[in-house]
């Protein structure tokens, strides 16, 4: 089973940018389709983005133009380039590895101040 371990996060003001990484281990990543999720405070932890084995895009709706997913599987690393932060968009941030079964990141801090 496929190990992951984020980073990259950090505190930042409105209107800047960050760029997560999610380092996998243990599984043949390539072979992994892969999501990043959030989880603000006090909230349900949510669906972010998706990039397919096929490296097909997904994003939702309050992300879309501003982050943007992508992978690097020689080096079995996945991004979460976020551009435009808002407040909004703090919380924890997982990456999600699944090809049958399903593997979690530890999570990375996103703080954006106002």
């Amino acid at each position: 089973q496929v190990q992951l371990v984020e980073s990259g996060g950090g505190l930042v003001q409105a209107g800047g940018s960050l760029n997560l990484s999610c380092a996998a281990s243990r599984g043949i990543f390539s072979s992994y389709d892969m999501r990043w999720y959030r989880q603000a405070p006090g909230k349900q932890r949510e669906w972010v983005a998706t990039v397919t084995a096929f490296r097909r895009t997904t994003y939702a709706d309050s992300v879309k133009g501003r982050f943007t997913i992508s992978r690097d599987n020689a080096k079995n690393t996945l991004f979460l380039q976020m551009n435009s932060l808002k407040p909004e968009d703090t919380g924890v941030y997982y990456c999600y590895a699944e090809r049958g079964s399903r593997s979690w990141g530890q999570g990375t801090q996103v703080t954006v101040s106002s």
